[in-house]
């Protein structure tokens, strides 16, 4: 399937950084690659995370935002086993209703739509190195995205999508109100909450859980993989990186 296609802000575009050119080139995705490997092998062995991040961070001598990349690509043998095991196919999808992790989908999807950096992961999920510190700002691809997460599940023929976004960052409420709007509009039924940990509903629910978020997928009774579906059905030359 092909779908091609407020809240002040002097940032335009999510996840573009200046540097990433330089930071992920070929030279320094080699160096990243096997900096993934060896943190993968560490937590498969049940190295704490915090401990094993910085011991091959500091090996590879990798900036901030590598071992953010780094961090994000790497996982444990047993935490792939896991998330694959409660992994649903997209054929799973129709007539369901689906709870989504609704920061951690939308700015996957503005930033491939803005062209920063996806990477792809050992696990098999697409993941942006973006980030909101307790302001959610809305960018140039904000309703482009919403618009285009609600088309998608609207193909995929879900029968109601619960949105869960974090009520301790500023303007949830604000862009619940765009979701559920944008939702009326293309009649697809919807409910937007705010909730202090929306990760604790998500992994304790039977219903299909849309995240990538590593913590979330690995304990998820049903979780399905949106954004990846989305980048690769739906969205034009995005800018990726395979660092695993």
């Amino acid at each position: 399937m092909k779908c091609h296609t407020s809240m002040p802000n002097k940032q335009k575009h999510r996840g573009q950084h200046p540097e990433d050119a330089y930071l992920f080139n070929e030279q320094n995705l080699l160096k990243i690659r096997m900096a993934v490997a060896d943190l993968s092998f560490l937590l498969s062995k049940n190295y704490p995370e915090n401990a094993s991040l910085k011991l091959v961070g500091d090996h590879y001598r990798l900036n901030a935002r590598q071992r953010q990349a780094l961090l994000r690509s790497a996982c444990s043998d047993s935490s792939i086993i896991q998330k694959q095991k409660n992994e649903i196919t997209v054929d799973d999808l129709s007539h369901q209703e689906v709870w989504i992790d609704t920061y951690n989908l939308l700015i996957l999807i503005e930033t491939a739509l803005s062209q920063g950096l996806i990477f792809i992961c050992r696990d098999n999920c697409y993941r942006d190195i973006a980030s909101v510190h307790g302001t959610y700002r809305k960018v140039e691809e904000t309703l482009p995205a919403i618009q285009l997460i609600i088309r998608t599940l609207q193909k995929l023929q879900v029968s109601k999508c619960v949105w869960y976004l974090d009520s301790p960052i500023a303007n949830s409420g604000r862009l619940s109100k765009i979701i559920l709007q944008e939702s009326q509009i293309a009649n697809l039924p919807a409910e937007a909450f705010l909730v202090h940990n929306p990760d604790k509903i998500l992994v304790e629910t039977d219903r299909i859980v849309i995240s990538t978020d590593s913590r979330v997928i690995e304990k998820a009774r049903r979780w399905f993989n949106l954004g990846k579906y989305i980048i690769d059905y739906c969205i034009s030359k995005p800018q990726m990186r395979n660092i695993s």
